[in-house]
């Protein structure tokens, strides 16, 4: 289980992960006013996604899945 979640980034990842929580994290806040179900699923998936980037960890390369990044 502690090899699930080595750390598997480098820093090009960590850094688009990064950039891709601020901007889930932007648009929960603004679609909060229109959608609170939308705005729950955007915080929800932009927190993760900002513990993947803080972490340097990835679920999908953790389950043996490849990605570009």
């Amino acid at each position: 289980m502690k090899k699930y979640f080595m750390p598997n980034l480098e820093i090009k990842g960590r850094i688009v992960r990064g950039l891709i929580a601020v901007i889930l994290l932007v648009a929960a806040i603004v679609s909060f006013p229109f959608s609170v179900l939308i705005g729950m699923s955007l915080l929800v998936a932009g927190l993760f996604v900002l513990f993947e980037a803080l972490r340097g960890w990835c679920a999908l390369r953790a389950c043996g899945i490849r990605t570009k990044i």
